[in-house]
């Protein structure tokens, strides 16, 4: 609908959404190396921080400058996939390895059931509060990541992560 408030043909509005999907795919790939290397909870923190942060800012491009907002919407998909794959990576790796099969199903079925959630509850908000307002909620998941992230981070089981690197 931003698009279409700028006259851009609704196939834009397709391909952006394609490309916003599949950015997430390249953020595990290229974040998942980076977190081994630099610790998984920093990288998550940082990722969460970022997709959060789109959250917040990708409501106030509605119907303004599309080329922003493509930018700002694929900041976000890369980042807010990459985040997900590190909590699994995580749960992964604390998890007993008896229950890493149980932990990532439960993990992946509560992700799904947020997802679901979350974009059951954007049109309505869209209804009550408008675009520039309705994106903002999503940023309450990664601030309760960051804080259960931060929380881990200072956990002696931190060390289990990353090999070593926390």
């Amino acid at each position: 609908m931003s698009f279409e408030q700028q006259g851009i043909s609704s196939t834009w509005t397709a391909l952006v959404a394609f490309a916003v999907i599949g950015v997430g795919g390249i953020g595990s790939l290229i974040m998942g190396p980076v977190a081994d290397r630099f610790g998984r909870t920093t990288v998550t923190i940082a990722l969460m921080l970022t997709s959060g942060t789109m959250s917040l800012l990708i409501g106030f491009l509605y119907g303004g400058n599309p080329l922003l907002l493509v930018v700002v919407a694929l900041v976000w998909g890369f980042s807010v996939v990459a985040d997900s794959a590190q909590f699994s990576a995580a749960v992964s790796e604390l998890a007993p390895s008896k229950n890493v099969g149980t932990a990532l199903t439960l993990q992946t079925s509560m992700g799904f059931l947020l997802t679901l959630f979350s974009i059951r509850l954007i049109p309505l908000l869209v209804e009550i509060v408008g675009w520039q307002f309705a994106f903002a909620i999503l940023a309450l998941g990664p601030a309760a990541g960051i804080w259960a992230m931060w929380t881990l981070q200072n956990l002696p089981t931190a060390k289990k992560l990353a090999g070593g690197r926390g």
